[in-house]
Formats: C-alpha cells, sequence, structure tokens
C-alpha cells in the first residue's frame, strides 16, 4: 500500500487522511481486524467509548509497537459518548477510555453526537480543551454536529474543532457544513462514506468504477479523499480491509467528479444528529 497522505490539522497534528472505523466491529473482533489494518498499511484506528471495543483497539496497537512500528505511526481517535456530557462527565469518560486503550496520550478526542436538547456540548467540550491544555490528547474536535453547533462552540470557547466527523457520501454531500469548515479552519471527516453499503450498486458509481478497473468502493474512497476529506471506511473482511486501502494508483476525471457531485440526495444511512439526545 502506499501510505496514506496526511492532513495538518488546526493546531499542527498530522492525521492521515485514509483510517479504518471500527463502528460496529465486536469486541471480540478489535484486535484482530485493527492488527490487519495496521498491517494493511492504515495508520489511523477510529474507535469510541460506546463502541465497547476500545480495549481491543489498544491491544492491536501495543502489538505493532512491540513488533517495532513507533507509536507516534499510529493515530488513534476516540469519542466521549451521549451520557458522558458536562465538564466532569467527560473528564471521567476520557480516563476510563485512555485506561481501555492504554494509552498515554489519544492522538483525537471528539465529542461523539452534540445531544442538542441536553445543552451540555459546550461543558463537555471545555472538558476536552483542558485535556488538550495538559497535553493528555493531541487534537480536539466532534462529530455529528450541524452548523448551529458549531458556531455556538466557536462562539463560547477558545479552541476551534481540529475536526467535524460527520456522514458524508454521494447521496448526502452536506455542502453548506463543509463550507462553514473551511471558513473556519475545521477539517471535515466522513463516517460512513459508503452510506453502509448503499451507494455500492449505484450505476453511475459503478461505471466509474470499472473505467479504472477499481471497486466501486475504492473509487469512492478515492473521490473522498480527492475532495479532501479524511475518510475511515469501515470493513470486517480482511480482503476488503486491504482493497479499501488500495486507492492510491489512480485518479477520478473532472467530469467523473461532477458527476459523483450529482448524485446528492440528502439521504441519511444514520441518525440525524437532531434527533439524537
Amino acid at each position: 500500500m502506499v501510505p496514506s497522505p496526511t492532513l495538518t490539522l488546526a493546531g499542527g497534528v498530522a492525521m492521515p487522511r485514509l483510517g479504518y472505523g471500527l463502528y460496529k466491529v465486536p469486541p471480540a473482533d478489535a484486535e484482530r481486524l485493527a492488527a490487519e489494518a495496521l498491517a494493511a498499511g492504515y495508520r489511523s484506528l477510529d474507535t469510541a467509548a460506546m463502541y465497547g471495543n476500545e480495549e481491543g483497539v489498544g491491544r492491536a496497537v501495543a502489538r505493532a509497537v512491540e513488533a517495532g512500528m513507533h507509536r507516534e505511526e499510529v493515530f488513534v481517535t476516540t469519542k466521549v459518548w451521549n451520557t458522558d456530557h458536562g465538564y466532569d462527565a467527560a473528564l471521567r469518560a476520557f480516563e476510563r477510555s485512555r485506561a481501555a486503550l492504554g494509552l498515554d496520550v489519544v492522538d483525537l478526542l471528539l465529542i461523539h453526537w452534540p445531544c442538542p436538547a441536553r445543552g451540555l456540548y459546550t461543558e463537555t467540550y471545555r472538558a476536552l480543551e483542558t485535556l488538550l491544555a495538559e497535553g493528555r490528547v493531541r487534537a480536539i474536535g466532534v462529530s455529528n454536529f450541524q452548523p448551529e453547533h458549531v458556531r455556538r462552540l466557536v462562539d463560547e470557547c477558545t479552541v476551534v474543532p481540529a475536526v467535524n466527523q460527520i456522514e458524508l457520501h454521494p447521496y448526502l454531500q452536506q455542502h453548506g457544513l463543509r463550507e462553514l469548515h473551511a471558513e473556519l479552519g475545521i477539517s471535515t471527516e466522513a463516517w460512513s462514506p459508503l452510506a453502509r453499503g448503499h451507494v455500492l450498486d449505484d450505476p453511475v458509481l459503478a461505471e466509474i468504477a470499472r473505467a479504472h478497473g477499481v471497486t466501486t468502493a475504492q473509487a469512492v474512497i478515492r473521490w473522498h479523499l480527492e475532495e479532501g476529506r479524511i475518510v475511515i471506511p469501515k470493513a470486517s473482511d480482511p480482503e476488503r480491509i486491504r482493497s479499501n486501502a488500495d486507492v492510491f494508483g489512480f485518479a477520478l476525471t473532472e467530469e467523473e467528479r461532477w458527476r459523483i457531485a450529482s448524485l446528492d440526495r440528502g439521504f441519511r444511512s444514520g441518525s440525524h444528529p437532531d434527533a439524537v439526545n
């Protein structure tokens, strides 16, 4: 695999633009699949307290380090869950995640959902700012934040989020939110980059993939990268893990990128952030 290009986040931390997502990876499989991803060349692992697989991810990182990989080569993201909103609760949640991962420092810590009805995300984010100031995390950000949530954080807190991890794929392109990210210097990270498989049977995407001799998943992942995003495809099959990483030997044409842009239909494969509390 060609090494993933990195993106320098606000604050100066370099993050690989292609990572392996561990959503819905069972705890019993997390160590094995994270190790498969590292062996395939991924250097970014995305987990969360809610996934229940932080321990397996931590063990995979520890094994890689024991085998000679430098800890600094692996970028680990985890997230504060909805039940841990609030300043003190978020600090406690981070300590549980840090212990589960077995890491002294977490590379990126996100608020998993804004939970707007609870109204606590600014307090939660201030806890992340404290952890950043203490050097216990290298970068902080959010996940699933809509424009009004992002603007409130920027208005009421000190550190602009380095990342907003959002559902983003050809059927949900979130142009307005991405424009706000560009305005504020926030990096966009795509979760569900394949719309949980919904885009894989799309005839336009299949035609583009055939033109390059690649899978539809590879074509879509390549599109995300060429659009300047961080992308974290998830797979449970080792061959698919390797295939999803093999996206650096071809490039889409301008016309192909325009055709993919035309597929936006506002389709969400997951929940709307305003409905998650």
